[in-house]
Formats: C-alpha cells, sequence, structure tokens
C-alpha cells in the first residue's frame, strides 16, 4: 500500500488515480497529524510527501514528518515532492533519510518508475515483478575475475541491485574496473538486450556537451551539417555509463541533472522534447562529497547519481586475485596473438603479489602483456618481470632527458601534452593540473594539434 501526504486535493487525487491504474493500492491524508495518526496505525510499503504544506512554506514541517515515519518505519521508502525552487529543501530530506524527490510537474512515466524502482530495493514488490524476478536469468560474472571476499561482496551487490532501475555511482582509483562493474549491472538487468553507451565526461568540453549527449538538428549550428543522435537517445530503454562523472563543468551539471530528473530532453535546433527511458550508471576516481563542499559539484545532482554506491577497491587491497587476473591476462594474450600457451614460476607469481600497483588491474595487464612479449618465453620468472616493471617505472624519468635540441615550442608542446595523457591515462582534469593549465586551454589545443580525446 501506497501512502499519499499532500495538502492540494487535486494531486492526491490524481497521484491515486494514476496509483491505481497501475494496480497499486493507494491511500491519501491531506496533513501531518493524519499522517502520523495514520502511520501508527497501518504500515505503508511506500510514502509520497510533499515537502511544504498550508501552515508553513519553509519545509520544516515536512522534515520533521519524515522523521517521525522514520522513528516508526525505518525502512520505508519516502519519496519527497518538491517544487524546482525548492531543491535545497529536497536535499535536506535525502539527507534525513529519504529515498528520492521528484519535482513538481512530475512526468507520470519516471515518477511510476522512481516507486518501483523504490519498491524493488526494499523487497516490497508486487506479486506479478516476484514472478518476473524468478525469470531472470542467473547471473552472470564471467568477465570478471577475481575470488577475494572484497570482490565477492560488490558482486552480491550488483546481482541484487541489477535487475532494479536504482541510479547507481561507482567509485574508484582509476584502473580498478569500473567500467566492468557498469557492464555487469547491464547485462544482469532487463535492459541487457538494449544499448549500454559509454560515455568519458572528462573527454567532452563544455561547448560540445549539449551536442555530444542530447544531439543536434541540421542547421543548428555553423558545423551542423546533418542530423546528429545524441548519446542519451541512443541509450533509449537501456544503460547509459557516465564515466569521469567528476569532471563535468558545473553549468553542464545542470544540464545533465534536467535530464535525469524529468527523463526528457531537447536535440540542438529542435524545441521539442524526447522522452528517454535509461538507467544510469555514473563513475569517478575523485572525491564527490568534497566536491561538493568545495562547490564544484551540485549536490541535488550528487543525491540523484549516488542512490546506490560501489565503491571499488585498488588492487592492493584485494591481493589474493592478482595470481587469476595475471594467469587470465596470459592466456588472453596467447589466443589473440597466436601465441603458445605461458607459465609463471612459483617466484614470479610472489613478484607479481608484491608489486604497488599504482594504476591498479589496468597496470597489471600492461605489465604481464609487456613481459610476455618482450621476453618471448613460455616460462615467466620473477627476474622477467622485475627488468619490465623497471623500466615502465622509469619512463616518467626518462621523459626528462629527451633531447629537444632542434624541436620547435610548439613541437615541444604536442610532445608534452600526448605524453601527459598517456601518463594520466586520459584524465583531462588530472592532464590540466600538471601541465600547470586550465581545462578549456587544454582542450584548445588538443582542438591545435588534433590530438584525439
Amino acid at each position: 500500500m501506497i501512502l499519499i501526504i499532500d495538502d492540494d486535493s487535486a494531486i492526491r487525487s490524481s497521484l491515486s488515480f494514476m496509483l491505481r491504474r497501475a494496480k497499486y493500492e493507494a491511500e491519501a491524508v491531506a496533513s501531518p497529524k493524519e499522517a502520523i495518526e495514520f502511520v501508527r496505525a497501518n504500515e505503508p510499503d511506500l510514502i509520497l510527501m510533499d515537502m511544504n504544506f498550508t501552515l508553513t512554506t519553509s519545509g520544516d514541517e515536512g522534515i520533521y514528518l519524515l522523521k517521525q515515519v522514520k522513528i516508526f518505519y525505518p525502512e520505508v521508502p519516502v519519496i519527497l515532492m518538491t517544487a524546482w525552487g525548492s531543491i535545497d529543501l529536497a536535499v535536506k530530506g535525502m539527507q534525513a533519510g529519504a529515498f528520492d524527490f521528484v519535482t513538481k510537474p512530475w512526468n507520470n512515466a519516471a515518477l511510476m518508475q522512481r516507486i518501483e524502482t523504490a519498491l524493488e530495493l526494499t523487497g516490497k514488490r508486487r506479486k506479478e515483478q516476484q514472478e518476473e524476478e524468478k525469470a531472470i536469468e542467473k547471473f552472470d560474472r564471467s568477465f570478471i575475475i577475481g575470488n577475494s571476499k572484497e570482490l565477492n561482496d560488490i558482486l552480491k551487490t550488483v546481482e541484487r541491485i541489477a535487475p532494479t532501475n536504482a541510479s547507481v555511482l561507482i567509485t574508484g582509483e582509476s584502473g580498478t574496473g569500473k567500467e566492468l562493474i557498469a557492464k555487469a549491472l547491464h547485462c544482469n538487468s532487463g535492459r541487457r538486450s538494449h544499448p549500454f553507451v559509454k560515455v568519458n565526461l572528462g573527454g567532452i568540453s563544455q561547448s560540445l556537451f549539449e551536442s555530444e549527449m542530447f544531439g543536434h538538428k541540421k542547421g543548428a549550428f555553423t558545423d551542423a551539417t546533418a542530423d546528429r543522435v545524441g548519446r542519451f537517445e541512443s541509450a533509449h530503454k537501456g544503460t547509459i555509463f557516465l564515466d569521469e562523472i567528476g569532471e563535468l563543468d558545473l553549468s553542464c551539471q545542470v544540464k545533465l541533472l534536467r535530464v535525469l530528473q524529468e527523463q526528457t530532453f531537447e536535440m540542438l535546433g529542435d524545441s521539442r522534447p524526447r522522452k528517454v527511458d535509461i538507467r544510469v550508471v555514473s563513475a569517478t576516481n575523485v572525491d564527490l562529497t568534497r566536491m561538493v563542499k568545495e562547490h564544484t559539484f551540485r549536490e541535488d545532482l550528487y543525491w540523484r547519481i549516488n542512490l546506490i554506491n560501489i565503491h571499488l577497491p585498488s588492487l592492493r587491497e584485494r591481493v589474493s586475485d592478482i595470481p587469476l587476473l595475471a594467469t587470465h591476462f596470459a592466456t588472453q594474450m596467447a589466443r589473440q596473438n597466436n601465441l603458445p600457451d605461458v607459465e609463471f614460476s612459483a617466484d614470479a607469481m610472489q613478484l607479481l603479489t608484491r608489486l604497488p600497483y599504482p594504476g591498479n588491474i589496468r597496470e597489471l595487464k600492461n605489465l604481464v602483456e609487456r613481459t610476455i612479449l618482450i621476453s618471448e618465453k613460455s616460462r615467466i620468472t620473477a627476474e622477467d618481470f622485475e627488468v619490465q616493471h623497471n623500466i615502465n617505472a622509469s619512463i616518467a624519468d626518462s621523459n626528462k632527458e629527451i633531447n629537444t635540441a632542434g624541436m620547435t615550442l610548439e613541437e615541444i608542446e604536442y610532445r608534452t601534452i600526448k605524453e601527459t595523457i598517456e601518463k594520466y591515462d586520459g584524465n583531462m582534469s588530472q592532464v590540466a593540473t600538471s601541465l600547470g593549465i586550465s581545462r578549456p586551454s587544454l582542450y584548445r589545443r588538443l582542438d591545435k594539434y588534433g590530438i584525439k580525446y
């Protein structure tokens, strides 16, 4: 049963009608007092609650009511209803324990999706949904290598939330496998037969954001010689993976929030709203909570993308998986390059488990593949790995010794930018910081030299 709390009779009536048409039992009350009395006598599966009542416009009454509800039923999901001008109030509600929030006027389809997600995650699904869940294929983890407790705990979470539409934020150091976890969420969901669209937000400049994400009509701007479908439309019915979301400019964050909130967007050059049905998975290797405090990342967007958080441990925290990963990369390398099978000596495996791996799994893969190719042996020893690891560790220092005599300033700048991009694995924020320039300045140089990003 779903409880509606709102002092507007029209809203109570429309929500009750929508929910009952969707085969949900719905009850509605007009005031906090009635709501408390109802909750004391009944246990709702979900609550839709307005934040402002006729007695006050501050929202204090709504926050107090939310806290009272949570005293009786801490696990009940509460979805707040507020206006765009009261987003700060909704954020306070999320901090006080609300599950989600919607803005008025809401999109019925988007609201129903949030309601269904909340019920799924709290085990209050309807009978038909429970039957559908039984038919979902067994969780597939075949492309994720490892058997450590740390990884298995993560995969249990993935298995539990994959069938839902909950937004997920994946955090962790660069190279820890965030994209693989995002794919696991998609491949084990009901959206598996639809697109999985990856977007590297760190590689999209502010000026290109709308065209890249929303698409454009022919003639929308000078270089728009043909219609272009944006990433959101490409991901319709599937999953969109927003990688490096911490790199997104504040002005672009507002535009992204609008789409995630309303599930609609407009192509450049076309004022017709387009609906989109997507599951959003985001990833970052930066501390978004710190960015929120520093006002470089919007708090309302943070709560929108961070319904479920999955933090990936570094490779240093799951050392027991290193032998499995190394063997997998070696087998993969042999098959892709028509090489004989390779084995590792005991001392080689011991060495691999002792290395620090600041680049995490990506660094381990690089080390294994390079050692196999360079050594040309069927049995790799610790000495083989030591040689290649020392070479890799000295790359940064060797760059300082490059003779730039005879090179123009532009050639030196081009080479420096290219090497810095490789060093930071395409993380444009780190590249700009390392070079001592702003990100817009970096993008102008990338365009100037024709460097792909």
